[in-house]
């Protein structure tokens, strides 16, 4: 918001008060000022007359002037195209310093020069603003400039000194100058003064302009026929001011409006009355078009964008440009003003696509006061018929309503005093939210504040207390130590076991990664064990980056793909990080190994990434976190087969509870990402944190010697190797320390449909040297077991 000081002078005294001490004070108080930047510059002007202008002997574009300007003539060597005799022109004297030069006392091809006459481009001036002739040539002023007139930038309406400040999110009021007037006045303790202008649209005679909308986006829409304008010529204070803020001027209607808008904080639109002959405006958000917007660019119109039609027909971008087809121009006789209210997120999504930033969309993105359409009407109005020669008013319509209920909110001393670690006197307290034009109302220590329409950041105490601290000063803070307790410090339960994931897995040689939050749609439509709903940003940054991500498989695929594709071998990654679906966040750990995961051709070692590599990877990792395999299942994969390979994946239980999904990723994802055969893992890591682990325990080291018993048992194709465990340690669990398949067999001397699996055996007693009849009753048992619950012979 760029914010002229003359103009904000009409509002607020700032008698005593320096451009850059209004921009400390500012500062101080919240609203950062990025610069203090002056519309020109120059001293040592003076306004002159040239008396005479002749061709230089020695060239063939300069002139020698003799100029008057209050000390006798003086000579000037001006190489303008314009100069000629009897302009009132600028003169900067010698010693003058101007922005890109000082004026030096000199010779000019043998003719002396004793000063320099000036463009407003050698003062600084803006050349956006200014004519070709202007930027070509010195400035010619009025016949009636005084000559010997010091003051020339005051005269010239370039005295002026402009604030750049810089809106934070919560203070989209800022953006209007009636809001930063009285957040000056508040930090100055001044009275502000704003046109007195209420009401004064409620007036005309009955009117055929019917006003619609058919989309919740615009819930408050006003209209108005103006039947006679004059258009010309904006005054210049004017002028001066839309320059000093960004904005051309081009004719006093279409400055107006533009004026209102920096004045209010909203937005308005004049049509052209012979160019509206519907005398209807409805505006929708579910047609498809193109529309030659006020820049002279077509732009395509989707569905869901807010668009001002009339007759059925476009006529305006909503809230961001009119259409080129009813805009004002040095024929228009009458106008409809249009102010309403827009949806803030449709208006910025539809900005944002079309690539097309204007002051009007920048207002609505950030958020309107619920008054602003009716203080833009009044105004506008108002300035109509002061400027535009405005007569044959017709009655304002209007649609919907703004629903404004003034915001109440009380705070105590008390509480205010404690938030901020302060000990303020009511007095004060009171004496600032008055500054603030919050209307305070004291009941003891009690003070309720009706808070101003402008300030829709004021909702709850809290935010009366930021108000009282930063307006009365953060010096007044004392410098005091925090008070709080010893406490010992330690993991909580989540971090201890975040921890040691980590260790377990960097341990084996894998590599942590961080990978993007906001995915692409794709991400979480092929998501591995969903849980939700997905969550999509209102206002993306990009196509690719429109989600909230539900899994982590997806994106660990792509750092494959991303590091294959550079040649890079033996990928193995994992990471720790939350996923979402509406209303849920959960912590996951995420494993991908490709190709080899540790290998070494000196000494010819080399562990393969495949299923039973990662598998038991988890179950280490699961030990080291205190869930031993007595507590862990793995069972067949049913549940994902589209991302899993359906015979080379296993789903993991934590005692009943599924915790996660592990195998072989599915051939057409491999080929879909184009990167070599990988297996990856998915684990709720919250399921983890909510169990309990074991606590570790001492054992001594085993006294007495263990027996091993190998043998192949012959059992149906369909019973698994886990079956045949649980039973063994069910019927042996007093002595058996562990056991081991390691092999499994189908092929000759085995029936067809049958295979043969072959398991070692240890026993061993903790107090005891184990005999063979001891050991022989045990495994017999397990045999006899094993035949008569899953039909297991031994193979001869």
């Amino acid at each position: 918001m760029k914010i002229s000081t003359n103009w904000l002078k009409e509002y607020v005294s700032l008698e005593g008060v320096t451009p850059l001490q209004l921009a400390d004070a500012l500062t101080t108080a919240g609203l950062e000022i990025e610069g203090v930047d002056p519309v020109a510059k120059g001293t040592n002007l003076v306004i002159g007359e040239v008396l005479t202008c002749v061709p230089h002997p020695d060239s063939d574009h300069l002139n020698v002037c003799s100029v008057e300007y209050g000390e006798g003539p003086t000579q000037i060597v001006c190489g303008a195209p314009n100069c000629k005799t009897g302009i009132k022109v600028i003169v900067a004297k010698v010693g003058a310093e101007l922005p890109d030069i000082t004026i030096k006392a000199a010779k000019v091809r043998g003719q002396e020069s004793n000063g320099m006459l000036c463009s407003l481009r050698e003062l600084g001036v803006n050349e956006k603003y200014l004519t070709e002739a202007q930027v070509n040539g010195i400035e010619i002023l009025p016949e009636d400039a005084v000559v010997g007139n010091t003051e020339v930038l005051k005269y010239l309406g370039y005295d002026d000194v402009v604030l750049d400040a810089s809106q934070t999110p919560n203070r989209a009021d800022c953006m209007a100058m009636w809001s930063v007037a009285y957040e000056v006045g508040a930090v100055l303790r001044r009275e502000v003064k704003l046109p007195n202008c209420e009401n004064t649209s409620n007036t005309g005679s009955k009117t055929t302009l019917k006003i619609n909308s058919t989309s919740e986006k615009c819930p408050h829409f006003l209209g108005k026929v103006i039947g006679n304008v004059t258009v010309k010529e904006s005054p210049k204070w004017m002028i001066d001011y839309l320059h000093a803020a960004g904005i051309r001027a081009i004719n006093n209607i279409v400055d107006i409006s533009n004026y209102v808008m920096l004045e209010t904080g909203q937005p308005l639109h004049f049509y052209d009355l012979a160019k509206m002959p519907h005398r209807e405006i409805t505006v929708v958000d579910d047609v498809e078009l193109k529309l030659t917007a006020l820049d002279g660019i077509e732009y395509d119109v989707q569905k869901g964008d807010l668009v001002i039609t009339t007759g059925g027909e476009p006529t305006g971008i909503a809230g961001i440009m009119g259409g080129d087809d009813s805009k004002i121009d040095e024929t228009t006789k009458g106008i409809i003003i249009e102010t309403a209210h827009f949806n803030h997120v449709s208006i910025r999504n539809t900005s944002k696509r079309l690539g097309l930033s204007t002051e009007a969309a920048s207002r609505y993105t950030k958020g309107l006061e619920p008054l602003a359409q009716n203080k833009a009407m009044d105004r506008a109005v108002q300035l109509l018929i002061e400027l535009a020669d405005a007569t044959n008013l017709e009655e304002t319509v209007e649609f919907g309503s703004s629903n404004y209920k003034p915001v109440q909110v009380t705070e105590t001393l008390e509480h205010c005093n404690k938030l901020l670690g302060t000990n303020f006197e009511l007095t004060e307290v009171v004496e600032v939210l008055k500054a603030l034009n919050f209307n305070p109302t004291v009941n003891g220590t009690a003070i309720t504040c009706t808070i101003p329409s402008y300030r829709t950041d004021i909702l709850i105490p809290e935010d009366i207390d930021e108000e009282v601290i930063r307006l009365i000063g953060y010096n007044r803070l004392e410098t005091t130590l925090p008070t709080m307790e010893a406490t010992a410090g330690q993991l909580s339960h989540r971090q201890l076991l975040r921890r040691t994931t980590k260790a377990t897995m960097t341990g084996v040689g894998l590599r942590e990664v961080i990978t993007y939050t906001l995915v692409k749609s794709q991400f979480v439509d092929e998501a591995v064990l969903p849980f939700g709903e997905h969550i999509h940003l209102a206002s993306p940054m990009s196509e690719d980056r429109k989600y909230v991500r539900n899994n982590l498989m997806q994106s660990l695929l792509e750092c494959v793909s991303y590091n294959q594709a550079r040649s890079a071998t033996n990928v193995n990654l994992f990471e720790i990080s939350n996923v979402y679906e509406k209303d849920i966040v959960q912590e996951r750990v995420g494993i991908i190994l490709s190709e080899s995961l540790q290998k070494s051709k000196l000494h010819k070692i080399e562990i393969k990434s495949d299923f039973y590599t990662l598998k038991g990877l988890l179950t280490v990792w699961l030990d080291k976190l205190g869930f031993n395999s007595n507590r862990i299942t793995i069972k067949e994969n049913t549940l994902d087969t589209k991302h899993f390979h359906p015979y080379r994946s296993a789903t993991i239980y934590l005692q009943n509870e599924l915790i996660g999904i592990f195998g072989e990723v599915h051939p057409s994802l491999v080929k879909e990402w184009d990167i070599k055969p990988c297996v990856y893992a998915e684990i709720i890591f919250d399921c983890l944190v909510q169990n309990k682990t074991q606590k570790v325990k001492f054992a001594p080291l085993d006294r007495y010697p263990s027996v091993s018993r190998d043998i192949a048992l012959v059992v149906e194709q369909n019973v698994s190797a886990q079956s045949i465990l649980e039973i063994i340690q069910k019927v042996g669990k007093k002595l058996i320390k562990s056991t081991e398949v390691f092999d499994i067999y189908q092929g000759d001397h085995v029936e067809k449909g049958y295979k043969s699996v072959a398991l070692s055996i240890i026993y061993q007693a903790n107090d005891h040297t184990l005999k063979d009849e001891e050991v022989n009753e045990v495994h017999q048992e397990i045999l006899k077991t094993l035949e008569s619950n899953l039909n297991a012979k031994l193979r001869g």
